[in-house]
């Protein structure tokens, strides 16, 4: 399995390690609970170096990153500006999500998931041929994000300079200086930062930032975290064969620009005419128990199936993304084992700064 820089910091603190996606990453350090209330109530940290980081240079990269993906780039006027988007394949389904960052008219910078990353860059570079651009993977960086209410000021305590290009970072921009890139995005629901550096600065980055008080956090937190703000997971609410309308990703997709013909885009608006057959919606479970993925759900309009489904920490209760027909609303029930409980139908997110909203 692949290692990301962070390997031995996370041995020594004891990280259960696990494969994910051919990477060996911490699940845990003990506890996931304890791990989660401690974005939501003070400040963690993922090591999330596996994911990939692929900048996209020349005179044509807006133009083909209007092309690629289903958001419209030409949104991104100001330096550092974030945009997250899907990228599709002809019929519309979703190769991979993303974030897109606006460096320059010639300069743009991708996130996409470590999970997806050879058929993305595979699928990117063959579309890329077409255009006067250069894609450039990097493999010489470290990733990690600080995530919770506290995660600012813990940040610019670790780190020395770094409150001098963050303190006025605006959520979903970004700011460089020299080769440290620093976003204020995330997936947790939670203020903080996507710390961008190189990988030989990772684990002294990684150390200071203990040393501020900042908790390590593994895959589980961060699935139950990224959960209870309704954030989507590619692989379980999207994948190749759900498109972004289905996904409950509408707005994502802009059309506003009748000549941009990015990819997807015709079997989209098929869709959007004919009308979908299905959506996400958040669900709560009434009882006890715990939600699992892939369970029956049955609505008042028919039936359909949980995409991600966890225990929240934060409510004390299950709570799931299910895949249902649009229009599901109320109560509903879930298969669980050999029997049906009502759950209640929501609207995601459930929790957003440490504050439940259903």
């Amino acid at each position: 399995m692949k290692h990301t820089p962070l390997y031995s910091a996370h041995i020594k603190a004891g990280g259960k390690m696990v494969d994910f996606g051919g990477w060996e990453m911490p699940l845990n350090y003990g506890s996931q609970i304890q791990e989660h209330n401690q974005v939501r109530n003070d400040a963690g940290m993922f090591d999330v170096s596996h994911m990939c980081t692929v900048d996209i240079n020349g005179k044509d990269s807006k133009l083909f990153l209007q092309k690629l993906i289903a958001n419209d780039v030409d949104k991104l006027k100001k330096k550092g500006k974030a945009l997250y988007s899907c990228m599709l394949n002809d019929s519309g389904g979703v190769i991979d999500d993303l974030i897109v960052y606006y460096l320059n008219e010639g300069h743009y910078r991708m996130v996409i998931n470590a999970s997806t990353t050879e058929k993305d860059l595979t699928w990117i570079k063959s579309q890329a041929s077409k255009f006067n651009i250069n894609v450039e993977p990097k493999s010489d960086i470290a990733m990690i994000a600080v995530q919770g209410p506290n995660s600012r000021s813990k940040t610019f305590d670790a780190i020395p300079g770094i409150e001098d290009i963050c303190s006025n970072l605006e959520p979903f921009c970004a700011n460089s200086v020299g080769n440290l890139f620093v976003a204020r995005t995330g997936y947790t629901g939670e203020d903080g930062f996507e710390i961008t550096l190189p990988k030989k600065a990772a684990e002294f980055t990684w150390k200071m930032l203990l040393e501020a008080g900042v908790k390590p956090c593994g895959l589980g937190a961060r699935d139950t975290l990224r959960l209870e703000a309704g954030m989507s997971l590619y692989g379980s609410e999207m994948d190749e064969e759900v498109t972004p309308i289905e996904a409950g990703l509408r707005w994502t997709v802009d059309m506003s620009n009748s000549e941009r013909e990015f990819i997807g885009r015709k079997a989209l608006e098929v869709l959007m005419e004919r009308g979908t057959n299905k959506t996400i919606v958040g669900l709560v479970l009434e009882g006890k128990g715990v939600i699992r993925d892939h369970q029956k759900v049955k609505t008042n309009l028919g039936e359909g199936e949980v995409t991600s489904g966890t225990f929240s920490p934060t409510m004390g209760k299950a709570i799931a993304l299910a895949s249902v027909p649009p229009g599901s609303e109320d109560m509903c029930e879930i298969q669980m084992r050999n029997k049906w409980v009502f759950a209640k139908i929501v609207r995601p997110p459930f929790v957003r700064k440490n504050k439940v909203l259903v």
